[in-house]
This record gives C-alpha cells, sequence and structure tokens, in this order.
C-alpha cells in the first residue's frame, strides 16, 4: 500500500515514515513543504511529494496522487499563532479530506488529540488551555466522520519521548484513564500503520495512552 504522510516531518509523522519503511506491506511518500525537508526523505529512500496544507485542494489531489491511504499527522506546533493553528489542523485537515475524496483515495488515518471529542460537551478546564487547538481538532475529526471515507480517528495522550513500550490502553474518553495520560510517539505510529491494516479500525475513533495490551491486540478489540 503507498501511504501518503501528511507532516512527515513532524515529530510523528516521521517515525510513521520510518516505520512504513520497515514495513513490507506498505511504501511510504513523505508529504513536505520544505526543499531541504524533501531531501533529507529523498536521501534515505524515501519518495517525497513538495506541498503545502495552505495550498489548494487540487495540489493536494496532485500531490496524493499514487497513494492508496493517507495519513494525516500535521501540526503547527505550539509556537505558532491561533491563525497557523486553523490553517494546517483545522483547515489543512479538511482541504486533506476532500483531496482524497476528489483522487478517489478512500482511508484515511488522522492523529488528533486525547479528549477532542468532549469539545462541544461539559469538559476538563484542560481543553481550554491550548486556545483554538482542541475546537480545530474537534471539527476536523467532525469533517472527517462525515465525509463518508474510510476513517481512524487516533486520539493520543501527552507525546513522550520514550522508548516504544508496545503496550497501551484505548477508550472512548479520557476518563478511562485514570492517571495515566501520557504515550510514545514511537507508540503512535505504531499504532497509526498498524490501522492501515486493521479491519477493527475502520470508522473508529479512540483515545489512546500507554498501558498493558499489545498493541495489535488493543486495536483488534475495537
Amino acid at each position: 500500500m503507498n501511504v501518503l504522510v501528511i507532516g512527515a516531518h513532524g515529530s510523528v509523522g516521521n517515525l510513521v515514515v520510518d516505520k512504513l519503511q520497515e514495513n513490507s506491506q506498505h511504501t511510504p511518500i513523505a508529504m513536505v513543504r520544505k526543499k531541504e525537508q524533501q531531501e533529507s526523505f529523498q536521501n534515505q529512500g524515501v519518495k517525497t511529494v513538495l506541498a503545502n496544507l495552505e495550498d489548494s485542494i487540487d495540489t493536494l489531489v496532485q500531490a496524493a496522487s499514487g497513494a492508496d491511504a493517507i495519513v494525516f499527522a500535521a501540526g503547527s506546533g505550539g509556537s505558532t499563532g491561533a491563525d497557523k493553528t486553523m490553517f494546517v489542523d483545522l483547515d489543512g485537515a479538511v482541504k486533506s479530506v476532500e483531496a482524497a475524496k476528489k483522487a478517489n483515495i478512500d482511508q484515511f488515518v488522522i492523529v488528533s488529540a486525547m479528549g477532542s471529542q468532549q469539545w462541544l460537551e461539559p469538559h476538563p478546564e484542560w481543553l481550554e488551555k491550548l486556545g483554538p487547538y482542541y475546537p480545530a481538532k474537534f471539527y476536523a475529526d467532525q469533517w472527517l466522520k462525515n465525509s463518508g471515507l474510510n476513517y481512524t480517528i487516533v486520539r493520543p495522550g501527552l507525546l513522550s519521548d520514550d522508548e516504544a513500550k508496545g503496550k497501551i490502553q484505548v477508550a472512548d474518553t479520557p476518563d478511562a484513564f485514570g492517571d495515566q495520560t501520557d504515550i510514545t510517539r514511537s507508540d503512535v505510529a505504531q499504532i497509526v500503520v498498524e490501522s492501515l491494516a486493521n479491519e477493527h479500525t475502520k470508522k473508529k475513533e479512540f483515545d489512546v495512552v500507554n498501558g498493558d495490551t499489545k498493541i495489535s491486540e488493543a486495536l483488534d478489540q475495537l
């Protein structure tokens, strides 16, 4: 399966590309917005496309040419303003979904944020602390769910750079996790890659943190 990774130069996206490259079932296509990023991936033997989420939908359709699935792991980052959050995390995600539809790509995996599904409900105060980040994630996910695509929405907890644990716990809301709030970026990337070939993850959304169940087993229980 040829997989376009949007946000390939980000911390999770880069790991997704690495794991796809190691997987005999998949071939990554790294979407980046800078030539130096493109050269870095090409030096690793990874096919790349140069495109920007602030470009048109038609440009993104061209970038997705030849892909069988899309992974959206892009994010504006914590150092940018509200405008970039909306242009990347919301508008960029929506345009990517629409590009997938126009390119006849049915499978779409998005990396969201734990608890974002609670935005319009009574929710913990910590959701308010990141400004437009959570509403952007919420509405991007809603657009994907209503797109008709075969979606998987992965909502990880606090991301860490610790060594992969290979074990997770999934739930419908963060309340089920108790004091456990974090998950390694490597484990999130592994979840994304395994979701591509696991029928149990289709049309599913879930919060996830590190836990006691092997990733494959946890996904099979969805």
